[in-house]
C-alpha cells in the first residue's frame, strides 16, 4: 500500500538528503549493505530476548532502505544491477528479522508458536515472487494490504508491545496471504485479457522484397541471354 501511494511522494522529500549523502561518498550499495548489517544486529537482539534493542535496531534497518533509492536517484547511479541488490537484500533482511522473532519465541512460548513468523516469511516471499515473476511476464504486481513497508511497521508494534507480539503476527499472517490473493487476482486479470495479435515483423516484408528482387534479376539476366543468342542466330 505504502510502494504504490506514497513511496514516490516519499523519495521526492528525500531527495536533498540523498544529494547530500551522495557528496559525503555514500553510496546506495554501502546504504544496502548497512540495513542488511543492522537486521542482522537487530535478529540477534531479538533472539537474545532485548526486544527494545531490536526495536531500535529494526529504525535503523528501515532507515538505509529508504535511503538508498534516494542516493541512487540523486546521484544518477540507479540501474538493474542496484535494484537487483536492493532486492536480493530486503528479502535476506526479512529473513533475519523474522527468523530472530522465531528464536526469541522458541525459548520463551512452548509448542508450534515458532512456526507462526516462518508462516509469515514464507507469505511474504509469496508476494515477492509474485511481483517479480509478473514483472518478468510484462505484468504489474504491486499494491497490496501488507507490503514490506507495513510488515516492519506491524513488526516493530510487536517489538514495542511484546504482550501483542502473537496477535500481531498472526494479523500479518493474515493479511500477507490477502496481499498475495490481491496480487494474483492482479496478474491473472492482466494475463486474461485477449492481446492484439502483433503484426508480422518487418523484416519479412523485407525478405519478400529481397525474393522478388531477386526473381527480376534472374528473368532480366534471361532475357539479355535470349537477346545475344538471337543477335548471334542473325548474324
Amino acid at each position: 500500500m505504502f510502494d504504490g501511494r506514497f513511496r514516490t511522494q516519499a523519495e521526492r522529500g528525500l531527495r536533498p538528503i540523498g544529494l547530500n549523502l551522495e557528496r559525503a561518498g555514500i553510496t546506495a550499495d554501502i546504504l544496502t549493505g548497512l540495513g542488511v548489517a543492522m537486521a542482522a544486529a537487530a535478529a540477534v537482539a531479538i533472539g537474545n530476548g532485548a526486544l527494545r534493542a531490536g526495536f531500535l535496531l529494526l529504525l535503523l534497518t528501515a532507515l538505509p532502505d529508504v535511503l538508498d533509492g534516494a542516493v541512487a536517484k540523486a546521484s544518477g547511479t540507479a540501474s538493474r544491477r542496484g535494484a537487483f541488490f536492493d532486492s536480493v537484500a530486503d528479502r535476506l533482511a526479512d529473513a533475519l528479522l523474522l527468523g530472530g522473532v522465531a528464536w526469541y519465541l522458541a525459548t520463551t512460548d512452548p509448542g508450534r508458536t515458532a512456526v507462526l513468523p516462518l508462516a509469515v516469511l514464507a507469505a511474504s516471499m509469496l508476494i515477492s515472487y509474485e511481483r517479480a515473476k509478473a514483472e518478468a511476464l510484462g505484468f504489474d504486481a504491486r499494491g497490496g494490504l501488507m507490503e514490506r513497508a507495513e510488515r516492519i511497521v506491524a513488526l516493530a508494534f510487536a517489538l514495542l508491545f511484546d504482550s501483542l507480539m502473537v496477535p500481531v503476527l498472526w494479523l500479518m499472517l493474515a493479511l500477507t496471504l490477502f496481499t498475495a490473493g490481491q496480487r494474483f487476482v492482479k496478474v491473472w486479470r492482466q494475463a486474461s485479457v485477449t492481446r492484439p495479435v502483433a503484426a508480422r515483423p518487418a523484416r519479412s516484408t523485407a525478405r519478400r522484397a529481397n525474393r522478388v528482387a531477386r526473381m527480376n534479376r534472374v528473368a532480366e539476366r534471361r532475357a539479355a541471354w535470349q537477346r545475344r543468342v538471337r543477335q548471334r542466330g542473325s548474324r
